[in-house]
């Protein structure tokens, strides 16, 4: 007797593919309302707010190096939780400086940011343009590296993060691992914003490469404060990325497919400067829908609001990296902060 086989994967490919992200802007819709809809659904989605506790900021050592101050720090983002950050200040520092946070992507740790290698495989990491923190001192920035959940000293191992059950969890209590790694950084924020007066917090910026660029687009997405964002190798239409292909659970945020695709996390971020960098033959998060992610967030959401000068997409020729020299001149370029 004859039957139909079911493949629950093609099934579910082809409602991804007849989906409508009804949470995507409408013609003629104003794009600063649709924000404010947005943007409380995204916290919705990814199961914030928390709970908001004093950051209770504790410094741990401060070192010179030579260009630098080194900070270690840790502050208290929920009532039991609270994260490890390092924070690089230029000695030739002004007296309002500009701050970017830096987020290693699926790594051993923000050590990687740091351009510290500390585990058998870190040099080669840190050689495809990770070590973002000493490239923002050069770059005359202060730099906070912090550690993700799941990743290095707050959750993983020496062979990388560990992201699974920390994920699961979350899921059955409601949340989301994006969402508190998006909330760590927010509470990290206002304990650097007190602890190194310095620091511009009106010039704020995130970047990352993979998981530090997903967490990166998500953060910009739900806070207004962030003033530019230059995520890596982490920017694609979910379905032919973390929809057709296997990636780490953590990436994966319940319903939001229904609602959105990526071109609206960016839009969220619009009109503020965003550079999003992407690999010729990154795999994992294909070039042609990244090109058309990009299309629709330019068209759709920064031109009309007067802001298509600031969004740019930088393109690799190489895979899933980062790109300094090609990404940091066009970031620059786009918020001025070098020239203040």
């Amino acid at each position: 007797m004859a039957f139909t086989i079911f493949d629950p994967q093609q099934e579910m490919l082809r409602r991804m593919r007849e989906n409508d992200f009804s949470g995507r802007i409408r013609p003629g819709e104003d794009v600063a309302a649709w924000q404010a809809i947005a943007r409380r659904k995204l916290e919705t989605l990814l199961g914030l707010p928390f709970e908001q506790v004093d950051p209770e900021p504790e410094i741990c050592w401060t070192r010179e190096r030579e260009d630098c101050t080194e900070t270690r720090f840790n502050v208290r983002s929920e009532r039991d939780v609270r994260v490890l950050c390092h924070i690089l200040v230029p000695k030739a520092v002004r007296k309002e400086i500009p701050l970017m946070v830096c987020l290693q992507g699926h790594s051993t740790g923000m050590h990687i940011s740091l351009g510290v290698p500390k585990f058998p495989g870190d040099a080669e990491d840190i050689e495809g343009d990770r070590d973002f923190a000493r490239q923002a001192v050069r770059h005359g920035y202060a730099a906070l590296a912090v550690e993700q959940r799941a990743f290095g000293e707050c959750g993983g191992t020496e062979k990388g993060p560990d992201c699974y059950q920390p994920a699961v969890q979350a899921l059955l209590l409601g949340r989301t691992l994006i969402g508190e790694r998006c909330w760590d950084i927010k509470c990290a924020l206002e304990a650097v914003y007190r602890l190194f007066p310095t620091v511009d917090k009106s010039r704020t910026a995130l970047m990352g490469n993979s998981g530090g660029g997903t967490t990166t687009f998500y953060a910009s997405a739900l806070f207004t404060f962030v003033s530019a964002a230059m995520p890596s190798c982490a920017f694609s239409g979910f379905l032919p990325s973390i929809g057709a292909q296997k990636h780490c659970i953590c990436n994966y945020v319940p319903g939001i497919m229904k609602e959105f695709d990526m071109a609206e996390l960016a839009g969220l971020i619009a009109p503020r400067p965003l550079v999003i960098v992407s690999g010729q033959h990154d795999g994992i998060f294909p070039l042609e829908s990244a090109r058309e992610q990009f299309e629709i967030a330019r068209t759709r959401y920064y031109v009309p609001l007067g802001a298509e000068d600031s969004i740019r997409h930088v393109i690799g020729a190489q895979g899933h990296r980062f790109y300094a020299a090609e990404s940091w001149p066009v970031f620059e370029n786009l918020t001025g902060w070098h020239k203040a």
